[in-house]
């Protein structure tokens, strides 16, 4: 088993991290991923099991070590079996809007005394 590679493209889409193979060779042409720190532009690239990988995904950055190559493109359980998350993304952290742009269900539309409240709540304070 040892001395066994892939190519990354093949295996980034095995992983289940992009929906197609092109997608994954868009994703290491623009000079986006790293192997082991060394950045790399060649989808037909090798990988092996050992691998770390380092890349853009979303608003993450994802680091992932390879654990297994994989025969196929699977279901997610087992495409999560073929690599280990060195960094998992954070949640992302949801905006709550401000207490005085809430209105309540069946308020109707704001007037223009409304209006103009708001506007001075998020203008920036003259002084």
């Amino acid at each position: 088993m040892t001395g066994e590679t892939l190519r990354l493209d093949k295996w980034l889409w095995f992983a289940r991290f992009v929906k197609t193979r092109s997608l994954a060779t868009k994703l290491v042409v623009d000079g986006r991923m790293r192997i082991n720190g060394a950045p790399t532009q060649k989808a037909h690239y090798s990988v092996k099991p050992g691998d770390v990988l380092t890349f853009a995904l979303g608003p993450h950055i994802r680091i992932i070590k390879i654990v297994k190559l994989g025969l196929r493109r699977g279901p997610a359980p087992e495409a999560q079996l073929l690599y280990e998350d060195l960094d998992p993304p954070r949640p992302m952290v949801q905006v709550v809007a401000p207490p005085f742009e809430d209105r309540k269900a069946g308020a109707g539309r704001p007037t223009k005394r409304d209006g103009r409240r708001t506007a001075q709540l998020k203008s920036p304070q003259q002084g």
